[in-house]
């Protein structure tokens, strides 16, 4: 074979060519850190990577979407926690209330300090994020939720709750309904409600019963009507939903429990003739109501026996209310606290599965700093080589030997 000065050339300055393009590439691995710089460097990892990088930011969004929830949960739990706090103190206001020797005037001054806390409970239900969204207007965040008026304190909100997605299957709802919350608060004893009737003249005051017998409690409407002839009371049991008369010429004694269809309550005091008490099944009411029935029941004389029984009746009510309204508040706090704890699982998850992906992604395209060293030290060498022996071979000519 004929080998002319051209093809030396070419072939040794191709053989220089591939001896730096290999050195170039290991160059760029180690000022990169990474084994797989382009796609043709290897495919099959190339691909892998940007789905691992894809999942990878998907996860770090979950991470930004948790905090936003975190900071709306927190946000929610702390002001009901305040709500709480408000309650308690509206109970004690109404305990103290409940004193017999205060006078109406010293009443009045409690219900001058309940109004206060009625306006502060309107704020906590009305609290913004801080972004101008309301906490508990449901899906209307823009929405003011309470506000009041002629007809007293009224939700403008929905029944939705906001939902941030937190995890690839879990969308976690970061607001509830200020409906839910604030108004939809059973009465009584939560399961039936015991009250006098408004024009009743005597001093009878019932207390808010309890069930004793869920399997004999029917849910009907009753009335408890006394009857007084000369120093004999007695009382008659009417069941108003099924117009039927369950008892009557029951003799009556202050304190005495009176039971029927699994319900027992106590009625103290002295009725008088033809008055009334009643036991309806318990409904809703709002917390709102709860504590303007309070206010307007302080301003109620108690300079005749009747006045005081209604005060009596009213305070008692009053702390019944009260005393659901705070186990319902303290369960929708705790709603909010399962779900902080939610996050905190969720997120110690998400960071796990961010170090797992970084190692994945880490074997996949990061470079071996010990052998791509090693690579280019024997490129080197390898580089140096052929420029040495391609000198050598380009100034080969018969001439230098004539």
């Amino acid at each position: 074979m004929r080998i002319t000065t051209g093809m030396v050339y070419e072939r040794g300055v191709a053989a220089l060519l591939r001896q730096q393009q290999a050195l170039l590439e290991v160059q760029q691995q180690l000022s990169t850190g990474r084994r797989v710089v382009t796609p043709s460097d290897d495919p099959i990892a190339a691909a892998r990577a940007v789905e691992l990088g894809q999942a990878q930011a998907l996860n770090d969004q979950y991470a930004v979407n948790r905090g936003y929830a975190r900071d709306a949960l927190s946000l929610a739990e702390s002001t009901l926690a305040r709500v709480g706090e408000l309650i308690i103190e509206a109970r004690t206001a109404l305990v103290q209330a409940g004193n017999g020797a205060l006078s109406d005037a010293d009443r009045r001054t409690i219900a001058v300090e309940l109004e206060g806390r009625l306006q502060a409970l309107l704020a906590y239900a009305n609290a913004t994020n801080g972004a101008g969204e309301y906490l508990f207007s449901g899906y209307r965040g823009t929405v003011q939720p309470f506000v009041a008026s002629a007809a007293g304190i009224v939700y403008q909100g929905d029944q939705g709750r906001r939902e941030v997605q937190v995890e690839t299957s879990r969308l976690m709802p970061v607001t509830d309904s200020g409906e839910a919350i604030f108004q939809r608060i059973p009465n009584g004893n939560g399961v039936f409600v015991s009250a006098a009737d408004s024009g009743n003249t005597g001093s009878g005051v019932v207390d808010p019963g309890r069930l004793v017998d869920p399997s004999a409690f029917t849910g009907h409407r009753y009335a408890i009507v006394f009857t007084v002839s000369g120093t004999t009371t007695t009382y008659s049991v009417l069941d108003q939903t099924t117009g039927t008369t369950l008892s009557a010429g029951n003799s009556y004694t202050s304190g005495a429990a009176i039971e029927f269809d699994g319900l027992q309550l106590t009625i103290t005091g002295a009725p008088a003739d033809g008055d009334r008490f009643t036991v309806t099944p318990s409904g809703t009411q709002s917390l709102f109501t709860t504590l303007q029935e309070a206010i307007s029941i302080l301003q109620t004389s108690t300079a005749t026996a009747a006045g005081a029984a209604r005060v009596a009746n009213g305070l008692n009510a009053g702390l019944a209310n009260l005393d659901l309204a705070l186990d319902h508040v303290l369960a929708a706090r705790a709603s909010f606290g399962v779900r902080l704890a939610e996050l905190d699982a969720l997120q110690a998850g998400g960071e796990g599965l961010a170090v797992q992906y970084q190692t994945s992604l880490s074997r996949l395209i990061d470079v071996d700093y010990a052998q791509a060293i090693s690579d280019f030290l024997r490129g080197q060498q390898s580089l140096e080589a052929a420029r040495a022996s391609f000198s050598r071979i380009a100034g080969l000519s018969l001439f230098d030997y004539l």
